[in-house]
């Protein structure tokens, strides 16, 4: 009988590439897998900081509401006794750039319909309004009484704020991390880990109010009137995101 020998089939070199490149992508995926876990291990935290200042502006809003059976008549007396709003304001020696009108509108004044009848215009209305920026503060009560007393009938209020904040905002930033900072040592101790360095830092928001003063109508006699602007607070936040050991 012949002898017969069974081939073992030979491993090819493309067999080899592949066995080749599955075993650098595995090696691959592990290094991924690895660095992944390494960037996870970290906290993110945020801190809050605020600091009081006290206001070196104000702005007030205030101007002459009219009313007239037609539109011409209300712009009239509206004008003319906004110019002697404008006039007067100049008298005090407030500065054009901090007088801005801040809303004007005409609207119609209409009846209220009774029944099986539609409504009507019986008149209209004109509003001026002006906000007039106060560097010194001890002139609002004046300037409230001169304008008021030359034929202002609306003041919307008083608003209080700073006028440059950014400078005074770092001790509110530097109050922020160190915040967010206590905090992160505080669960990295109870969790049994080691604060790593601080990697990214980002600031949320920030600022501080104004402080509205607000007054109805007004159709008086004036006098001085006495404010307060008190202390306004700028407050800011960060978030911290820190590498644990």
């Amino acid at each position: 009988m012949p002898h017969s020998t069974a081939k073992t089939p030979a491993i090819g070199r493309s067999q080899w590439l592949i066995m080749g490149l599955g075993v650098l992508v595995a090696l691959g995926l592990f290094t991924h897998a690895a660095k992944a876990e390494e960037i996870q291990r970290t906290i993110t935290i945020t801190g809050q900081g605020q600091v009081s200042v006290k206001p070196d502006l104000a702005i007030v809003e205030t101007g002459v509401v009219t009313q007239a059976k037609t539109a011409a008549e209300a712009l009239t007396a509206n004008t003319q006794a906004m110019q002697a709003v404008f006039d007067a304001i100049k008298e005090l020696g407030i500065e054009d750039r901090d007088m801005r009108t801040s809303q004007f509108s005409v609207n119609a004044i209409h009846t209220r319909p009774e029944r099986g009848e539609a409504s009507r215009i019986s008149g209209y209305q004109v509003s001026n309004l002006v906000s007039i920026t106060l560097r010194n503060l001890d002139r609002v009560g004046e300037v409230m009484d001169r304008v008021v007393s030359t034929g202002s009938n609306e003041l919307r209020g008083i608003r209080f704020q700073v006028e440059k904040p950014g400078p005074l905002m770092d001790g509110a930033r530097e109050d922020a991390v160190k915040d967010a900072l206590r905090k992160a040592k505080i669960y990295v101790a109870a969790a049994g880990v080691a604060l790593g360095p601080v990697l990214t830092i980002n600031e949320h928001g920030g600022g501080g109010r104004p402080q509205p003063v607000f007054a109805r109508a007004m159709a008086m006699e004036a006098a001085d009137v006495p404010i307060a602007a008190g202390e306004q607070t700028l407050s800011t936040s960060v978030t911290l995101v820190i590498g644990l050991e």
